[in-house]
């Protein structure tokens, strides 16, 4: 227990000192006030609920996903390849526990932690729900339960993931496609096996099945977990350098090297995507089964793909300190161009390949929209991103002002382009027309944004230096 307390006040310290602890603080509430303002507007529309609340497993599964790539950040993290900040989860070489310890008491905590500050905000926002007689306290109270057993299922199934990938990668590679073809092939079976099975039936049968996936994820993801050994760093040769660095120069070779040597290498681009094309995958598939009607695959696909280029963001940007650029005889306006050189050869091969995927499981014509939508909807979040954050995307996680006006710029886009993959059915031509010029216009702004970065972020790091 003194471990497990001494990891929630690092963490709680970690967050207060980046960010302020009034803002970090007003995060929580934030995130209530935008899922019921969501909610409130979903439910003046129509929108069934049994969807919106699918829908929300789905994220928060996701969510847990991407907290549970410490299995791969902490590799790195190992190897001081993320500077001098060591915590209690990397320092088994220096206290008397074993790391399998210190890695099961880290992930308990992740989940308690992003329960209270994130899960149950998220719950707080269906309230409403039951004052319009749509959902009683009970169901309020199963929904918190499930959904933090959902994000709980997510964080350990990517531990688990990045465990089998540290022993073996082959094997990791069979274990993927087993659990895809089984979700294709089965997916009430699949469905069947995680807490949603107990919010959508609930019952001992149900919550027995539902929590099998769960167990089994949570004690092999520390079980499985290998650290390195030591100097196991991937060595690169001077030619692969000099070839990258003809594709743009040094600004451009360097994060391209770095999420190659980091751990998980260039499989974590395709992961991050590859979870998000599933989402959109299984939403699609629900909204036709439960609204009878049949939205534009290709616009969904390039629009979720698109934004969830925001990870490959973060991937290229992961080690650097925005001050040590300073030193070079360079400006930031060039090494901003260098990372969204990096950013789109890493990103745009990779979300086409989701995209022919996505041409196999909806063989549709309409699918050929994807492919103009993700890669100009790819340069407007590398402009945002860039703008607002700099070197550091991390900030929009718990700076409530930031992330609010972050999202705001990710809605005012990807409102319109999904509202016309659910009308395309209905009016294709409009709805074709609406997504190509609302990515062009995106794009366009991205692009200019581009521009005003490297000024923007020198003038703040010499007048703060």
């Amino acid at each position: 227990m003194t471990l497990f307390r001494r990891m929630l006040i690092e963490e709680y310290r970690m967050h207060t000192e980046l960010f302020g602890e009034r803002r970090f603080a007003v995060f929580p509430l934030f995130t209530a006030l935008l899922v019921g303002v969501g909610v409130y507007l979903l439910e003046l529309t129509g929108t069934e609920m049994d969807l919106v609340v699918a829908g929300l497993f789905v994220l928060v599964f996701f969510m847990g996903l991407q907290v549970g790539t410490i299995g791969l950040v902490g590799r790195d993290a190992m190897r001081n390849v993320l500077g001098d900040l060591t915590l209690l989860v990397f320092s088994a070489r220096t206290l008397p526990i074993s790391q399998r310890r210190l890695l099961s008491t880290f992930l308990v905590k992740d989940l308690v932690y992003y329960a209270v500050f994130f899960l149950t905000p998220i719950v707080v926002g269906f309230v409403p729900l039951v004052v319009a007689g749509e959902l009683t306290v009970a169901e309020i109270g199963l929904l918190w339960l499930t959904i933090a057993g959902m994000f709980a299922l997510g964080a350990g199934a990517s531990l688990s993931l990045a465990g089998i990938a540290t022993r073996n990668l082959p094997a990791l590679l069979v274990v993927v496609a087993a659990i895809v073809a089984g979700a294709v092939l089965a997916p009430e079976v699949a469905l069947s096996l995680t807490p949603y099975a107990l919010y959508a039936d609930p019952g001992v049968a149900t919550a027995a099945t539902g929590a099998l996936a769960l167990v089994v994820v949570l004690v092999a993801g520390p079980l499985l977990f290998e650290p390195p050994a030591e100097g196991g760093v991937r060595r690169i040769d001077n030619d692969h350098y000099h070839r990258l660095r003809a594709l743009g120069g040094g600004f451009t070779a360097r994060p391209l090297l770095e999420v190659y040597r980091s751990s998980g290498s260039l499989w974590k681009v395709a992961f991050s995507l590859g979870v998000l094309f599933a989402v959109a995958a299984l939403l699609l598939d629900r909204i036709v089964a439960a609204m009878n009607i049949d939205p534009s695959a290709g616009i969904a696909f390039g629009t979720l793909l698109g934004l969830g280029t925001f990870t490959t963001y973060n991937w290229v940007t992961q080690n650097d300190d925005q001050r040590e650029y300073l030193r070079y005889p360079e400006t930031m306006a060039a090494v901003f161009e260098g990372k969204l050189r990096a950013f789109l050869l890493l990103s745009i091969p990779t979300g086409l390949l989701y995209l022919a995927l996505g041409g196999v499981l909806f063989p549709r014509p309409e699918l050929a929209l994807g492919v103009v939508v993700f890669p100009l909807l790819s340069v407007y979040v590398f402009g945002l991103t860039a703008f607002l954050t700099g070197l550091s995307p991390n900030e929009l996680l718990f700076d409530t002002a930031l992330f609010a006006l972050y999202g705001a710029a990710l809605m005012v886009v990807a409102v319109p382009l999904l509202v016309a993959a659910l009308a395309f059915d209905e009016w294709a031509l409009p709805a074709a027309a609406i997504a190509v010029g609302v990515s062009l216009v995106a794009a366009a702004i991205g692009w200019l944004l581009v521009g005003r970065t490297g000024p923007r972020w020198e003038q703040r790091l010499r007048t703060e230096g």
